[in-house]
């Protein structure tokens, strides 16, 4: 699926982004936990809109991969074309806030890493990008310091406030926009907290956000479905 049609305001939107952009080790422990030291300025990279699901979905863990992690996220959507975007006026270009699960099949991204080579593969599987359960309005939350966190099976994985981000979604804004165009519609996955980890067929996923709501997924083995 390239869009996703969430509840915004006293309607819908249908998110229909060019792109995501997914930072990096944008929370201090989280970079711990993958043995790396914070970034000195933001690492992005992209995930393609055919990885896209919507809210109460199924996740899809291939078979090319032995371990598919969870990473929660707070999702910023762009909401007027922005190139060259001043921090100082970032929030002008912003939609709305949502929740992102930037799911990874890890040990293909562990194999990247030590080869140098590009993320595309372990983070662009079709269903690696679930989001929901809605839009909230760029007036009617304040992003700077709200829990998130998220569980599998009932039991806490992750938990974090996204105060503990090292770059804000201002400096984001201005960054990312100095590289490339964000379009209306387009994603940026602010970097998930501490305490990512392996999913498996059959987990059920409560991922949230204060002021957002629970974005609810389930997990399925793509050998499953072939069978």
């Amino acid at each position: 699926m390239s869009w996703v049609r969430l509840p915004f305001k006293d309607g819908y939107y249908e998110v229909r982004p060019t792109k995501i952009v997914a930072l990096a080790k944008n929370y201090a422990e989280h970079a711990k936990e993958m043995n790396d030291e914070p970034p000195e300025r933001p690492i992005f990279f992209l995930k393609p809109p055919s990885a896209l699901i919507g809210p109460d979905s199924t996740i899809v863990l291939p078979r090319m991969s032995k371990r598919v992690d969870h990473e929660v996220e707070l999702a910023v959507i762009i909401g007027k074309r922005a190139k060259k975007v001043p921090a100082e006026k970032a929030f002008d270009y912003i939609l709305g806030y949502t929740i992102l699960l930037d799911i990874t099949a890890r040990d293909l991204q562990d194999e990247a890493r030590r080869l140098g080579h590009p993320w595309t593969l372990c983070k662009g599987f079709d269903t690696f990008a679930p989001i929901g359960p809605r839009i909230v309005d760029k007036k009617e939350l304040d992003p700077s310091d709200l829990e998130i966190g998220l569980k599998v099976n009932g039991k806490l994985r992750q938990l974090g406030r996204t105060s503990q981000m090292i770059f804000k979604i201002p400096e984001l804004i201005e960054y990312i926009s100095s590289v490339m165009t964000l379009e209306p519609g387009d994603i940026i996955a602010t970097g998930t907290p501490p305490g990512v980890g392996p999913l498996r067929h059959g987990d059920k996923i409560e991922a949230w956000i204060e002021g957002i709501g629970v974005l609810r997924e389930d997990v399925i083995a793509e050998d499953s479905i072939l069978c």
